[in-house]
């Protein structure tokens, strides 16, 4: 396992039917995280403490999931020096996600967020990873073999749909 940390907090515990994608992959790949709830609109005090003591709890990335006007993973990334992967959730109250891909996308220059596409926690877990593999020789191997995984189940398809003729 490695000791490096991944934060994954979410607007609201709604949003965890999708960021559970991203706990999932980080534990896969051998990657310490903890997941919360922060809402930039309800809990302001809440996001400001937890975004400015990341660093010092041993966290390295923050991957932060929000639907509708989805402020969260900008005001995150306005309060830290870490990197921040934002994840859009198509909510109960989204303008079919849209509301809350250009809030996460359009940043003003200087506050960058990463952004993955409508509901891609286990992407967003995938390139935190990717992040922290640029120090971490043992998160190296295990992307690798993730992403060996992944050719081989293509490939097992492939195969599975050429027998069928």
């Amino acid at each position: 396992m490695s000791t490096t940390k991944v934060a994954i907090i979410m607007g609201s515990k709604s949003d965890l039917n999708v960021m559970q994608d991203a706990a999932d992959v980080l534990a896969e790949l051998g990657v310490e995280y903890e997941i919360t709830v922060v809402s930039a609109h309800r809990t302001p005090d809440r996001m400001f403490s937890y975004a400015r003591a990341a660093a010092d709890r041993g966290i390295k990335v923050i991957i932060a999931g929000a639907g509708g006007a989805a402020h969260l993973p900008g005001m995150v990334a306005s309060l830290t020096h870490l990197p921040v992967i934002g994840v859009p959730v198509k909510s109960s109250n989204s303008i079919d996600g849209w509301d809350s891909i250009l809030s996460i996308l359009q940043m003003p220059n200087g506050i960058p967020v990463a952004t993955v596409a409508l509901n891609a926690a286990k992407n967003a877990g995938i390139l935190a990873a990717q992040i922290l593999s640029t120090a971490d020789e043992y998160l190296v191997k295990n992307l690798i073999d993730f992403k060996e995984n992944l050719k081989k189940k293509v490939e097992e398809s492939a195969r599975e749909m050429e027998d069928s003729d």
